[in-house]
């Protein structure tokens, strides 16, 4: 198989890079050229600017793929050149949407992939949807052989699954954590989530490349573990050493006053994670026959955690993210009289 993933190193991207590289895949990685230490032995890279529709019809002149799948690509007008580059020069064209497309708030929190798409919290999530309505009308209209993909909150080695966050990602909820800080967890902490190691994603969405059966179909690809955003916390700690000391915040509070910050809480939390949602896998199952998500949770954190304790890079402080908390804790001590 000879196949192009537009990106390639981040969280998801960098997992099933790894893995193709593995199985002896033609593989080819489109980007700017950063992260390279991130592109597996083997992998051929071509450096450019996707976004630069000439630049990039140029260095991939010549070239025809198995598969090609964008995991760059967030607007319609993204997925409307990968038409125009890639029409005549591919098998097959996956979209990397996003689990947040479905109904917002779930009518019923058991996810299929015929769950209607309606986000009306999050501009991401309805541009996602507008990009999967546009490539299935040319797959309709122009035989157009598209798969959409659709990832819910994925983690890898590099990266810890916390709902409430600031600019520079899940690290200073972590030493939060080891310092035994109060620590945001919106609403009660009893809502379902589901997180998927990367590992686990990547073996999914391999088994749809070069699928005839995955043609025109949309998937997600998730794990079968549900746990409260309580418990997923509580993990973390766990694997940190210490006990964890939460502190409860509405989401809708948190959505109001993380504006001050700039931080998206409406989009991110009454959009996405604030809501319980349980995803089915049985088209998936169907599609990848023997899939399964091999790694729990807690399985994943006993790498994660340990590879962000001896990782200087991966710990960005954010004193804006903390000082928001301390605010945070401020309010909720005084509403309660504390």
């Amino acid at each position: 198989m000879k196949a192009l993933l537009i990106g390639g190193t981040g969280t998801i991207s960098a997992a099933i890079s790894k893995q193709l590289q593995e199985m002896g895949c033609e593989l080819y990685l489109f980007n700017r050229g950063n992260n390279v230490s991130q592109i597996p032995a083997g992998v051929s890279a071509l450096s450019g600017n996707i976004h630069d529709e000439v630049s990039a019809a140029r260095i991939l002149e010549g070239h025809k793929f198995d598969v090609v799948a964008d995991f760059i690509a967030f607007e319609p007008e993204h997925v409307k050149r990968d038409f125009r580059l890639f029409y005549e020069n591919t098998g097959q064209y996956i979209f990397i949407s996003s689990a947040s497309a479905y109904q917002k708030p779930p009518v019923n929190p058991v996810i299929t992939e015929s769950t209607p798409l309606s986000n009306p919290y999050w501009q991401y999530s309805r541009s996602k949807i507008a990009c999967e309505e546009w490539l299935m009308e040319r797959f309709r209209s122009d035989g157009f052989p598209v798969t959409i993909v659709r990832p819910s909150h994925t983690y890898g080695d590099t990266s810890v699954p916390i709902a409430v966050h600031g600019e520079n990602g899940p690290w200073q909820t972590i030493s939060r954590i080891k310092k035994g800080k109060p620590i945001i967890i919106h609403g009660d902490g009893s809502s379902l989530w589901t997180v998927t190691h990367n590992s686990d994603f990547a073996r999914g969405f391999i088994g749809l490349m070069g699928n005839p059966q995955a043609i025109g179909q949309a998937v997600h690809i998730t794990s079968d573990e549900s746990l409260t955003w309580t418990q997923i916390h509580e993990i973390i700690a766990a694997k940190l050493g210490v006990k964890l000391n939460p502190l409860y915040v509405p989401s809708d509070l948190l959505a109001l006053l993380g504006k001050e910050y700039g931080y998206d809480y409406e989009g991110t939390l009454l959009g996405d994670k604030a809501r319980s949602v349980i995803f089915d896998n049985t088209k998936l199952k169907r599609l990848v026959p023997g899939f399964a998500a091999a790694t729990r949770f807690d399985q994943g954190m006993d790498k994660t955690i340990p590879n962000f304790l001896k990782t200087p890079e991966l710990q960005r402080e954010d004193t804006q993210f903390d000082a928001f908390c301390e605010k945070i804790c401020a309010a909720m001590k005084a509403a309660r009289g504390v």
